[in-house]
This record gives structure tokens, sequence and C-alpha cells, in this order.
């Protein structure tokens, strides 16, 4: 069995994370920290999980009795937390923060993308869990990065749910003005962009454009960037994103390929992912909400193509990725206690 301790038990990651390892066959959770809940029922405050579990949050963070940790903690708090507490060496760290996505000498954390990292995610000790947004759009994009074919700007706008702003109510959180309503956000800053621009520059081809973050650099005249504009959307759970791409040269040749080519394209490298699937078909987002599945459609206008990706942004967007990573990192089948059903209405 696979000891489980986890901080921050009470967020909506948190709860999330605990629907899932309640229910997988070889886990044991061992703790639920929460100082603020130290002694209640977890399904007092997650009460999807009544009748589901006796486990109560604990103010205790037994490192000693555990093989991993999930940190479940608002962003920049990781790095914190580390400063004050010591983990053991053997435990394993999973944390679904943006503390550690961007590599850095001075940390060892794996970024965790298990569709182009699956072989380092094995061998490592500690994992950054990728953000939401990011792995939605990285996920549209990733074919076409590793065939050099990313060489103009590229147009993204993705809708999330509102349970992507975290549990703790805020003015744009609030039922009474979410819902009926949507708004933009964090127009070309958002903080994801980051890690977008540090993966699509690990897999594209070295004479291919360099893929920039324009909050930390300035382009050089063949550099790209992602404009990213995010919205807000009137519903709980799950991000659609749309990500225009426009090719160079004749159609149907290496630089523009045909809209079959493309298609093929996706295919293949998501051929052997566990949860990411082309789809030929238009999607849409009921096909991924419960579930930790990514789907990926593209087609061609000319010499643009339309990728639609859509994920939850809960589970493939958060915690049902980190579990898919440590199945890896434990070396079991990276599906296990991840069956998940979509609604269908």
């Amino acid at each position: 069995m696979i000891r489980v301790g986890i901080l921050g038990a009470a967020g909506y990651t948190g709860g999330e994370l605990l629907r899932i390892l309640i229910n997988h066959p070889q886990v044991e959770i061992v703790f639920a920290n929460s100082e603020s809940n130290a002694g209640n029922s977890v399904s007092d405050v997650h009460e999807g999980l009544i009748g589901e579990t006796d486990l109560k949050f604990s103010a205790e963070m037994t490192f000693d009795q555990v093989d991993v940790v999930f940190f479940c903690f608002g962003h920049g708090k990781s790095e914190a937390f580390l400063k004050e507490h010591t983990i053991p060496d053997n435990v394993k760290i999973i944390d679904l923060a943006q503390d550690f996505r961007i590599a850095a000498p001075t940390h060892d954390y794996v970024y965790g993308l298990p569709e182009i990292h699956k072989e380092q995610i094995a061998k490592c000790q500690h994992l950054a869990n990728p953000g939401c947004f990011a792995t939605c759009v990285q996920l549209g994009l990733l074919p076409l990065a590793k065939a050099g074919l990313l060489k103009h700007d590229v147009a993204v706008n993705a809708i999330t749910g509102s349970t992507g702003a975290g549990q703790k109510p805020s003015a744009t959180t609030h039922f009474s003005w979410r819902n009926n309503n949507m708004s933009i956000y964090k127009v070309f800053t958002h903080q994801h962009l980051h890690e977008i621009c540090q993966t699509m520059n690990e897999l594209r081809p070295s004479n291919a454009p360099a893929v920039i973050d324009t909050l930390v650099a300035q382009p050089a005249n063949d550099d790209i960037t992602i404009d990213f504009i995010p919205y807000r959307g009137d519903f709980a759970r799950g991000i659609f994103c749309t990500e225009v791409v426009k090719f160079d040269g004749e159609e149907g040749s290496a630089t523009n390929p045909t809209a079959e080519q493309l298609a093929n394209m996706y295919k293949s490298f998501y051929a052997d992912a566990a949860f990411t699937f082309y789809s030929d078909k238009e999607i849409d987002l009921k096909q991924v909400v419960n579930t930790n599945k990514a789907l990926v459609h593209i087609d061609k206008f000319g010499n643009k193509a339309v990728i639609t990706s859509m994920i939850d942004n809960l589970l493939k967007g958060a915690v049902g990725q980190a579990v898919q990573n440590m199945n890896i990192m434990f070396g079991i089948d990276e599906k296990t206690g991840l069956g998940l059903k979509a609604t269908a209405f």
C-alpha cells in the first residue's frame, strides 16, 4: 500500500483528492491535515463524502509514517512551508501549487506532464503538478510544438469554471455575480504562461523560433508568443480552450499540413497517452467533467488551424493528474483509482 499524507486537505483540491484516494485500491490515507478543522470529520467539510469515510482532519503531520505527501496549498505556500518544516528524504512530494513548476538550479522538482515526462516522473522524488490552464493549453499544442509548426504568435482563449478560483469566496466567485455572466481576467499576463512557454521551448526543434513569455523577456524578431485570454465561466468545473495557429507555405507541405495530416499527427502523438484522446468529432465540456480525461480536436481553415482542448480543472487540471503522477512514481498502472465517469447530461 502507498501511505499518503495530504496538506491543505479542506479546500476544493483537497476534497477532490480525498474523493479519489479513499477509493484507490493501493492507497492508505495516513493523515489529512487542516489546522482549522482539526478533529472534525472530513465529511463535515466535504459533504459529498458522507458515508464513504470516517477519516478526521488532523493538525499533526506524521511525515515519518507516509510514503508520499500531497501539497494542496495556495500558490507560494509550498516553498514557505518547506523552509519551516523538514520532510524526510525518503518521502515523495507532489506539489499542486506553482512554486516549483519552473525549472531552476535551486530545486529538483520534475514538471509532471505525463504525456511527455513519464520517464522523468517515474524516477523523481519531488514533482510539480502542472496548472489547470497550462495543462489544457499545452495538450492542445504539444504535437505542433514537437513538429516545429509553431512559427507565429498563437492566440488562445480559454474559459474556466468557478472552482478554478479556489474555495475561499471572492467577488468574482459569488453565485449572484458569476451566474449568467462572463468576464476576462489576467489578459496576456496569466501566471500559467511561464510553464506553457517552458514546455513549448523544451519540445521545439533547434531551428524553430523560441516561444517567449513577455512577462519576463523582451521578444526578438523571430520569437513567438502565446497570446492568452482567460475567461471566467458561469459553471462550476471544467476548462474549454481554443487555440489558433498559422502555418506557412503551400498546403500539404511540411510547413503547412493538410487537415488529415494534422489529425494523424495528433492521433500518433497521443496514441500511448492514458487519458488524453484525439477526437475526429467536435468535442464538448460534458465529455470530460468529472473525469481525468483530456479531449483534443483540430480543424483546418486555409493556412490556419483551430485546436479545441478541454479538461476538468479539478481532475486532469489538478488532483486527477496528481494521482496519475503518483501512480507513475510508485510503478503502478497510471490509470489506477481514476476510473471516473463523465456526466451524460
